[in-house]
């Protein structure tokens, strides 16, 4: 029985050895699986007592060392602007192909924003028209035709005036140009006749020289007239449309918006509008009263074209900044050719004196807090529409400026009344590499 119960219990040792090594392969096995997790401990894996015995103790192995993520390695203030980087990458290329597109059919845009900025200014008639009684169609014919028949009277009279007064202004510009040689003879610059006579030279070979460039030119501007007829139409038949069925196309462009989004766009939108009606009809009144000043003063200075003079101060009004320099120039010129030195410079005191009134006067008082947008904006958009769309994108680009300001001021405002009355915010969630860091227990969200 002893010889029996001797090699049972060899029988038992070998036993316990046998499960002791399968537990460590398998611990040794499950490590290698879940080597890629971070912070966590390898199984214990029994060993044997000093005295080799069945009764030996558990120990934990040391964790193997564990690479992190990479996305943790980057600094938070980095991933930031790595996302922001390609965010305004996308954007940049996205203006830049607009861009494209708009200069590729510039013509219909701009027929399409001076049709925007006519009916701001005729639809406070057409519901003048409607609360009288008349028909939505009616009121809109009335309008419209009433518009573009002052629109055009308003043009005819300008033509109308330069030719009227071409031949006599031709004279006096003649007579205005000794005028200045002779004053140019007698002034202290020791200018002398050869010197003139030789600038009245180059001028004429210039000319000559330049026969076909000059020929090119008047072919191009026939060109251009065309182009002008054709936007003057479109504008027309957009402004009618406009003016009768405003409200269904914007709603049709509402339900073009994202469902999230839509509330915001559709708050926005009347702001927008009424901020360019406010525009419309501010800088439409101010131009008339610089033009009506600046007209007497040059009429009761006997400056020839008094009146189309007037009417292109009137037009470059709508030009913020660049278009009252331009206007204020060419009735200084004018007076300077014609009347002489003095007459201009009587003709510049009233075109600033009106600037000044208009500027620091009539702009505030009448355009108000409607349309806020910040002096070096305005000449940055003005610069920017001449440059990407000539005369007609510097008249676009202010109002296009005011609108998107009104515009973006209430969507900001509406997203943090929205937050502070608890609702989702609109858009995905953060994901990706700013996700990431943005719920580990150092990122911003856990910071007080």
């Amino acid at each position: 029985m002893a010889k029996w119960a001797g090699r049972l219990g060899r029988l038992g040792t070998r036993l316990h050895r046998m499960e002791a090594r399968l537990d460590e392969r398998r611990a040794e096995v499950e490590a290698e699986s879940r080597r890629d997790l971070p912070d966590l401990p390898r199984s214990p894996r029994p060993q044997e007592s000093p005295a080799g015995g069945p009764g030996a103790t558990a120990t934990t192995a040391p964790a193997l060392p564990v690479r992190p993520e990479p996305v943790a390695v980057v600094p938070w203030g980095l991933r930031v602007a790595a996302e922001v980087g390609w965010r305004l990458l996308l954007l940049a290329g996205m203006l830049w192909v607009l861009m494209k597109v708009i200069s590729e059919v510039r013509l219909v845009v701009l027929a399409f924003a001076a049709a925007l900025l006519v009916t701001a200014l005729l639809q406070p008639f057409v519901v003048r028209l409607r609360r009288l009684g008349l028909p939505r169609g009616l009121a809109t014919a009335v309008t419209a035709i009433l518009g573009f028949v002052v629109i055009g009277l308003v043009g005819w009279f300008v033509v109308w005036q330069v030719m009227e007064n071409l031949d006599d202004l031709s004279d006096r510009v003649r007579d205005g140009i000794n005028e200045l040689k002779l004053w140019a003879l007698d002034s202290p610059f020791h200018v002398t006749e050869k010197q003139i006579n030789d600038i009245a030279k180059n001028l004429t070979d210039t000319i000559g020289t330049n026969t076909q460039q000059i020929t090119s030119a008047g072919l191009q501007g026939v060109t251009v007239l065309v182009e002008v007829l054709t936007g003057m139409l479109l504008a027309m038949f957009s402004t009618l449309f406009l003016l009768y069925d405003g409200k269904r196309i914007w709603t049709w462009m509402l339900g073009l918006v994202p469902a999230g989004a839509r509330p915001g766009v559709a708050g926005a939108g009347p702001r927008a509008w009424r901020t360019l009606t406010a525009y419309v009809r501010g800088t439409v009144l101010v131009a008339l009263i610089d033009a009506t000043f600046i007209g007497l003063g040059i009429y009761f200075l006997n400056v020839p074209m008094a009146v189309p003079l007037a009417v292109f101060i009137f037009l470059f009004a709508f030009i913020p900044l660049v278009g009252a320099v331009v206007s204020g120039a060419l009735a200084v010129v004018v007076a300077l050719v014609t009347q002489g030195v003095f007459s201009a410079l009587m003709v510049l005191i009233v075109v600033l004196a009106v600037q000044q009134i208009e500027g620091h006067v009539l702009q505030p008082f009448i355009l108000g807090r409607a349309v806020r947008v910040h002096p070096l904006a305005v000449v940055l958009a003005v610069a920017a529409g001449g440059m990407i769309a000539g005369i007609g994108g510097a008249v676009v680009a202010v109002p296009l400026v005011a609108v998107t300001n009104t515009a973006v001021s209430y969507l900001k405002a509406y997203s943090r009344e929205q937050l502070y009355q608890g609702a989702a915010p609109v858009g995905p969630a953060p994901h990706g590499a700013t996700a990431l860091a943005a719920t580990e227990p150092g990122g911003p969200e856990h910071r007080g």
